[in-house]
């Protein structure tokens, strides 16, 4: 099962009182990263307490909830998941025991070997079907190791799993992040204080007053306890896979993502979509909020004004990460709405960050001209999404990928737009300074699998 999440964890002896509100500030700003559930776990270094619950951080931290959540170190998760799949027991952090004693963890990310894995490690079919996600498996391959030590059990199990995967763990004792060889998402460490913090993105960090120090390499594993942290290379440096879409649409634009700005690159790729793909228009809008920065590139570099001519309601999640198609098309309806005041009349290019399967594009379409706009010019910022994505970031099956079903002229028929424009694959892996084309792992856009 696939998941797109968002995991962070602090240790700091000094903090008992105000560790499980540090998490929960850390998950309200990685909460573009999951609306599904929320869940903090906190060690007192004796034993490890953990509350989880389906909903948004702020609905289920409820009043009262976070002073009873003590401890050493906290680790946190918010999730998505895929569709119908939205359950309970599928919540993090996950709290299990093993020969040492107690842990939980927080995952992000997809394994694509869990048969060989049954394999490997003798699951019966009884044991992996109490694994219903790839979290669980995880948990259960560290019991089967029989270690006593956390560190030496994850050594056994982590050179064995595929795919993308970051983990955040909890024992009595330590808190341990990790990250996959090929580093496909993101996991950073902070300092705060005499304390540290891992999280998926620094604005994690800001947040609560923690110092970036730096990413989390590929196949690393750090060990946080007593106000210090050691690290070990369990994982060979192989080629590197980062998830592009990390900064074509899921982390936040103020978060450095694989050492870059967010914000800058995706003003850039902007950039570089109006060089390959000008259109003759009277204004550029975006599509909020992911959107903005490429529609800003944009704009600047075609010289043409740029102008919010679409309003969010910013009480409604993301239409991307909706666990089914009626709601998604429900909450694109009530979450943005076009200024006629400032549209009508008007050429528009629309700069939006992708297609997936169609629905938010052909309703924003609609929604311009039916305010007025004279002419609606579609330009999207990323290649045309024409794979599923195997690590994580939740992509449809293929056969629902509007791109991959549709001619470019066919799905423009279908947009109702009166051009469609997409920045090529050559041009967006171009604009990256601190990383090579090679490093990105561009699966949904070009069906060339890493693993």
């Amino acid at each position: 099962m696939r998941e797109e999440c968002g995991v962070f964890g602090i240790c700091h002896n000094n903090l008992k009182n105000e560790i499980a509100q540090l998490s929960y500030l850390g998950l309200f700003a990685l909460q573009h990263r999951g609306q599904e559930s929320a869940g903090i776990a906190v060690s007192s270094g004796k034993n490890i307490l953990v509350y989880r619950d389906l909903g948004l951080v702020g609905e289920v931290f409820k009043e009262g909830i976070l002073s009873t959540l003590q401890g050493i170190a906290s680790i946190g998760h918010v999730r998505y998941s895929a569709a119908s799949l939205n359950s309970w027991q599928n919540s993090q952090p996950i709290l299990q025991e093993f020969a040492g004693g107690s842990f939980a963890l927080a995952h992000n990310g997809h394994l694509t070997n869990q048969s060989e894995l049954r394999t490997i490690f003798g699951l019966s079919d009884q044991n992996f079907h109490n694994c219903p996600t790839d979290s669980h498996l995880i948990c259960k391959l560290i019991q089967t190791t029989r270690e006593k030590n956390m560190e030496k059990a994850l050594e056994k199990i982590i050179p064995q799993l595929k795919g993308a995967f970051c983990l955040t763990i909890l024992t009595e004792g330590k808190l341990i992040g990790l990250r996959d060889a090929q580093g496909f998402h993101p996991l950073v460490l902070g300092r705060l204080g005499d304390g540290y913090a891992l999280a998926s993105e620094d604005c994690a960090f800001s947040i609560i007053g923690a110092q970036y120090l730096r990413e989390v390499q590929p196949g690393e594993m750090i060990v946080i306890e007593n106000n210090r942290y050691r690290t070990k290379q369990i994982l060979a440096g192989n080629k590197k896979a980062l998830c592009i879409f990390e900064h074509v649409y899921f982390a936040r634009p103020d978060s450095n993502v694989f050492e870059e700005n967010v914000a800058e690159i995706r003003e850039r790729i902007g950039r570089r979509l109006a060089q390959e793909q000008p259109a003759e228009a009277d204004m550029v809008i975006c599509v909020p909020d992911s959107g903005r920065f490429a529609a800003l590139g944009y704009a600047h570099e075609a010289n043409i004004l740029y102008q919010e001519g679409l309003l969010k309601n910013n009480y409604i999640g993301r239409t991307y990460i909706q666990p089914n198609q009626k709601l998604r098309e429900y909450t694109v309806k009530i979450k943005l709405s076009a200024i006629a005041g400032i549209v009508a009349g008007k050429r528009i290019v629309m700069v939006d960050d992708s297609i997936v399967r169609g629905t938010t594009s052909r309703n924003l379409v609609k929604l311009l001209k039916n305010a007025g706009a004279k002419e609606v010019h579609v330009r999207i910022s990323s290649p045309p999404v024409n794979y599923s994505c195997h690590y994580d970031i939740a992509t449809p099956a293929r056969e629902e990928l509007w791109t991959n079903r549709f001619s470019l002229d066919k799905l423009r028929q279908w947009l109702e737009a009166d051009s469609l424009g997409y920045i090529s694959l050559k041009g967006l892996t171009g604009v990256f300074q601190k990383n090579k084309p090679a490093d990105f792992c561009t699966a949904c856009f070009s069906g060339e699998y890493p693993v």
